[in-house]
């Protein structure tokens, strides 16, 4: 099958097609009254969408960008900065606070599993004299589908004085994330996942507390400084030339989250995330990410059947069904395959996802009632 790739990663996740279109039309100046009353929107629909009141900044840059534009106008050399790793990604906030001089304690855990709240609340109190400036953490870790208990660990870290830095890369647009009454300090998010656009835009967004921090950053960033942002956002403009067909498109996928309310958005997610599980385990495979309660509703981890390779799953939904799922990452790959309900995923969209799944495995040779799949996902979607 040609032509017809659809995408069960998370991210780039599928583009509605009127954000498409609107993408596809010619430039206009990014210093025009006309960019300006696009921009002024997006930014007040950004706010809605990050639940605060506080400024959100749009870079032009992929989520990492975002994760420098944090970390880069936080952090002096010899700081200390405590990253809690659920797996690449929480890594990545570890090495990025690494190349500022910071000095880095991490709490790792094993693929598929959250951070325990009560080792993050034995740590802090061990740090007498609240040497730890900074914690980063993972909302919705892309790499394994596994999600933290945000609020918990952030009020824990607002309750010892440090600094909670978010990636809600995979969780904004689809998860439940308040930043303002949950008490995160910074959140950071990117275009091509929950927010229905291709890759090219960064989101980040920080409290009044962040906002202290960032004046005693003796070496902020020159591209993601806070200040240059502050003052083009507030006059709905931007610092340096954005992607201006990426923006447009942004507008109008706002809109469409707007339209349907975020609250909508997260729990379409949930429905569909709970339903995907369910399937799967109804076709005898395992998952990951082994308790729901611990699951992110962007992506999910599946292991394959034993003896059916990673690789051979992905080829064969690939080349017979042109469906694109992901592989493992880092010491994951050809260990797990990973499929998102992140955007602008629907039910016909999960239900051609499992059908052409349970062809693949029927085919690579997996036993398992054949139907079952299907037959429990539409269930589960018709509660």
């Amino acid at each position: 099958m040609k032509d017809k790739t659809f995408l069960m990663i998370p991210g780039p996740t599928p583009v509605p097609e009127s954000v498409m279109l609107d993408i596809a039309k010619h430039p206009i100046g990014h210093r025009s009254s006309e960019f300006s009353s696009i921009l002024e929107e997006v930014y007040t629909n950004l706010k809605y969408v990050f639940q605060t009141q506080n400024d959100v900044f749009l870079y032009t840059s992929s989520g990492t960008g975002a994760m420098c534009a944090a970390l880069e106008n936080l952090i002096n050399p010899g700081d200390k900065v405590l990253s809690l790793v659920l797996g690449n990604f929480g890594n990545r906030w570890a090495k990025i606070a690494e190349s500022r001089g910071a000095i880095v304690e991490k709490i790792e855990v094993n693929a598929g599993e959250v951070i325990n709240p009560e080792i993050l609340k034995k740590r802090l109190e061990e740090d007498i004299n609240k040497e730890i400036k900074i914690v980063t953490l993972t909302h919705s870790e892309t790499s394994t589908g596994a999600a933290n208990d945000i609020q918990t660990l952030c009020s824990l870290i607002r309750a010892h004085g440090a600094l909670s830095v978010v990636d809600g890369v995979t969780s904004v647009c689809a998860m439940p994330c308040k930043p303002d009454e949950w008490g995160i300090d910074v959140l950071i998010s990117g275009s091509q996942k929950g927010f229905m656009i291709p890759p090219g835009l960064a989101f980040l967004t920080a409290n009044e507390r962040a906002w202290k921090v960032y004046e005693q950053c003796k070496n902020p960033s020159f591209y993601f400084d806070w200040a240059s942002y502050r003052k083009s956002t507030r006059s709905n403009s931007t610092p340096f030339t954005p992607a201006v067909n990426l923006i447009v498109g942004l507008n109008t996928a706002l809109k469409m989250i707007k339209a349907e309310g975020i609250e909508n958005v997260n729990m379409r997610h949930k429905k569909h995330c709970l339903a995907l599980r369910a399937a799967l385990r109804a076709l005898n495979l395992e998952l990951l990410v082994s308790e729901d309660k611990n699951a992110s509703y962007a992506i999910t981890s599946i292991l394959p059947p034993e003896g059916i390779s990673v690789p051979a799953i992905r080829k064969t939904l690939k080349e017979d069904y042109d469906i694109v799922v992901a592989n493992g990452q880092n010491q994951l790959k050809d260990k797990i395959f990973r499929i998102g309900t992140l955007g602008f995923v629907s039910d016909r969209d999960l239900i051609s996802c499992i059908g052409a799944l349970e062809s693949t495995l029927y085919k690579l040779g997996h036993k398992f009632a054949l139907g079952n799949g299907l037959k429990t996902l539409i269930e589960e979607l018709n509660k």
